[in-house]
């Protein structure tokens, strides 16, 4: 995810402090990675040197000065340029997964021991997300749904996989 693009696209609504920036990324996207304070201030550094946001005021507090930024019409056109982009569909073929399975089965240890065990922690996550589904609101739905069908599409690989592994040890060992 960008963040510079979410800080701008949540800026579209009208100008905020770096704390209500925070406290709105986490609300609708940070659920599971809150933003860290450090990481909002610098991206809205970067945003105002490439001069995509302003300080549209400064208020002084009993801390250090807030800085109240607003998105200018540069932002406003970067950030339909990225909506308007489509996101490149990230194929796996590099999975972490099925390294895993190749050295279990190059170091003759159990590469079906390790799918059994990567389909129980699938499984367990799968019911996690969808308790969490069950109790939330329709974006939290969305996303829990968006990690379900991936799961799936890995268990489904997990099972083809298992399948295969005699087949698979052969090639590897020629």
């Amino acid at each position: 995810m960008s963040i510079g693009h979410t800080l701008l696209g949540l800026l579209e609504s009208g100008p905020r402090h770096g704390y209500d920036l925070k406290r709105a990324f986490d609300e609708k996207f940070g659920h599971d990675r809150p933003l860290h304070y450090g990481q909002v201030y610098s991206t809205m550094s970067r945003l105002l040197k490439n001069g995509l946001v302003v300080v549209d005021g400064i208020e002084a507090g009993g801390g250090p000065e807030r800085k109240r930024y607003a998105i200018t019409d540069a932002g406003i056109t970067d950030v339909a340029q990225w909506l308007a982009t489509p996101e490149k569909p990230e194929p796996y073929l590099q999975s972490t997964l099925y390294t895993k399975v190749v050295l279990a089965l190059l170091t003759g240890r159990g590469a079906a021991e390790l799918l059994d065990t990567q389909r129980a922690e699938h499984l367990r996550l799968m019911r996690e997300l969808t308790r969490r589904k069950k109790d939330g609101d329709l974006a939290d739905q969305l996303i829990c749904d968006h990690a379900l069908f991936h799961l799936e599409a890995d268990l489904r690989w997990l099972e083809l996989t298992a399948a295969r592994l005699d087949r698979l040890a052969e090639e590897i060992h020629r």
